[in-house]
């Protein structure tokens, strides 16, 4: 079945930058669109920036101008760029991505990683 890893959270001190990785596996046809969501702890999951197939995006306005979505379609992956953070950014980052596979009879679902951790210090 599909699966998707994150990678690259960590901790850093305000005013840093990470870049979050997200790579799907499995019996995948076509991935349409991928994104990022946060969730901080006591808040509900929100978004953070999505990218479609074409490569349009859309950002939370929290982080508009500081963090960077773009995907690599031969690895599969989804990367988020995040610069200038904020200890307002602290929170569970989770991937997904909207994925065609055969194990979904050639029918899009949506899938979710595990979530990686950003903590951001102040």
């Amino acid at each position: 079945q599909v699966q998707l890893v994150e990678s690259g959270g960590g901790l850093v001190q305000a005013g840093g930058s990470l870049r979050l990785s997200c790579a799907a596996s499995g019996s995948i046809i076509r991935i349409m669109t991928m994104g990022w969501y946060r969730q901080a702890l006591g808040k509900q999951r929100e978004l953070v920036a999505r990218i479609t197939r074409d490569g349009s995006t859309n950002y939370g306005d929290s982080v508009q101008g500081r963090f960077a979505i773009s995907r690599d379609d031969a690895k599969n992956t989804v990367y988020l760029q995040m610069n200038s953070l904020k200890p307002e950014n602290t929170a569970v980052n989770y991937c997904t991505q909207n994925i065609v596979s055969h194990n979904g009879l050639g029918h899009p679902g949506n899938y979710w990683g595990q979530g990686t951790q950003v903590t951001v210090s102040a």
